[in-house]
C-alpha cells in the first residue's frame, strides 16, 4: 500500500509538472473569463478617423477601457465599404481581445451587395450590443422649388429619370433610402454616388443635384445654418429636433422607416461569459449622462439591451435590404 501511494505521488507530481493537470491550466480551460480582460484590447472601427463612426467608437472605448481597467486601443481599417474593417473582426482570434463596430452596411447590405464578401455577418461574427440608430433626413438645397415630398414625387412623375439624388457611395444607408423612396413612391431618378457622405452634400448645396437622404447629425448643422431644407425624416415619427419636419410614415409611406445604426461585434466563437460582460459593460456605459447627450443630441436613439435584440435586428434589416438591393439592381463599382 505505501509503495502504491508513492507512485500515485509520483504520477501527480509528473502531470502538475507537464502543465497537464495544473490547477492554473484546469482554471484557464473551465473559467475563461475569471481573469479577462488581463490585455489590451483592440476595438476596429471599420471606416476612417473622424466620422461618426470613430467619434462613438472613441467615446465608447475610453469608458470601456476604465470599466474593465484595461486599454481598449482604437484602430482605424477603413476601406470597401466597412468591408476591411469587418473582416478583420471576423477573422480575429475569438479570445475577446479583438472587438469592433459592427455597423449597417456590412452586417446587413453588404453580403448581398458584393458577390465576393470574404466573411459571412452571420456565421463568422457574434452581436454584442446595439451601440445606437438614427434617421435620415431628405433635403434640398433651399433655392429648390420643392416644398415637399409630394412636390418631390410630382416632378418625378413627370420627368422620369431625369432627377438626381446623391450618396456617399454605392450600398450606403444614403443610397438606399432614396431607392426604398423610388420604390414605395413609383418613381425614377439618377443616383449621383461621391466619395464621402460630406462631398455630397457639399454638391448638393452648391446646387449641383437635387436632393439627398443624408444622416440626421450629419445634416443638422447646415439645416440649422438655412443651407439645407428638410423634407421628412426616415423615423417613424417627428424628431425632436426637427419638430416641423413629417415623417415618411405620416406621409403615407410606412415602409419608409430607416435608421443608420451601429453596435459592439466579435468574432464568433467568442466564450459567451466575455460577450456576456462586454454587453453588461457597454450597457452601463449607454447609462452616462454625457455619452447619453452625445447620441441624443445628434438625433439619434440610444441603444442598449440583450445580443439577442441585436441579433433580431441585424436579420431583420438583412432580409429589408437584400430586397431593396436587388429589387434596384445595385452593384458596387
Amino acid at each position: 500500500m505505501k509503495r502504491y501511494r508513492t507512485l500515485r505521488k509520483l504520477i501527480l507530481m509528473g502531470f502538475f509538472s507537464i502543465g497537464l493537470f495544473s490547477p492554473q491550466a484546469y482554471s484557464q480551460k473551465t473559467l475563461p473569463q475569471a481573469d479577462y480582460p488581463n490585455k489590451p484590447i483592440t476595438f476596429i472601427v471599420p471606416y476612417g478617423a473622424g466620422g461618426g463612426a470613430d467619434s462613438r467608437s472613441r467615446q465608447i472605448s475610453q469608458q470601456l477601457s476604465t470599466l474593465l481597467k484595461t486599454p481598449v486601443i482604437v484602430e482605424n481599417k477603413a476601406g470597401a465599404g466597412g468591408n476591411i474593417g469587418t473582416e478583420l473582426i471576423a477573422k480575429a482570434a475569438p479570445d475577446g481581445y479583438t472587438i469592433g463596430m459592427g455597423n449597417f452596411a456590412p452586417l446587413a447590405v453588404n453580403k448581398t451587395l458584393f458577390k465576393s464578401l470574404r466573411y459571412d455577418p452571420e456565421k463568422d461574427l457574434v452581436p454584442i450590443v446595439l451601440i445606437e440608430k438614427g434617421p435620415l433626413v431628405l433635403v434640398v438645397n433651399p433655392s429648390s422649388s420643392f416644398q415637399s415630398v409630394s412636390d418631390v414625387i410630382k416632378d418625378a412623375k413627370s420627368k422620369p429619370g431625369q432627377l438626381t439624388f446623391a450618396s456617399g457611395g454605392i450600398g450606403g444607408s444614403h443610397q438606399l433610402s432614396a431607392e426604398l423612396f423610388k420604390q414605395s413612391a413609383g418613381i425614377d431618378m439618377i443616383h449621383v454616388p461621391y466619395k464621402s457622405g460630406a462631398a455630397a452634400l457639399t454638391d448638393l448645396m452648391g446646387n449641383n443635384v437635387n436632393m439627398m437622404f443624408d444622416q440626421m447629425y450629419s445634416a443638422m448643422p447646415s439645416i440649422k445654418g438655412g443651407k439645407l431644407r428638410p423634407l421628412a425624416i426616415t423615423s417613424k415619427t417627428r424628431s425632436p429636433l426637427l419638430k416641423d419636419v413629417p415623417s415618411f410614415t405620416e406621409l403615407g409611406f410606412p415602409q419608409i422607416v430607416v435608421n443608420n445604426w451601429q453596435g459592439l461585434i466579435a468574432p464568433a466563437g467568442t466564450p459567451k461569459v466575455i460577450i456576456e460582460k462586454l454587453n453588461l459593460a457597454v450597457n452601463e456605459i449607454l447609462k452616462d449622462p454625457q455619452i447619453r447627450d452625445f447620441i441624443l443630441q445628434q438625433g439619434n436613439e440610444v441603444g442598449g439591451g440583450t445580443p439577442e435584440e441585436f441579433s433580431v435586428l441585424i436579420k431583420a434589416e438583412s432580409n429589408k435590404w437584400s430586397t431593396v438591393v436587388k429589387t434596384a439592381k445595385i452593384e458596387p463599382q
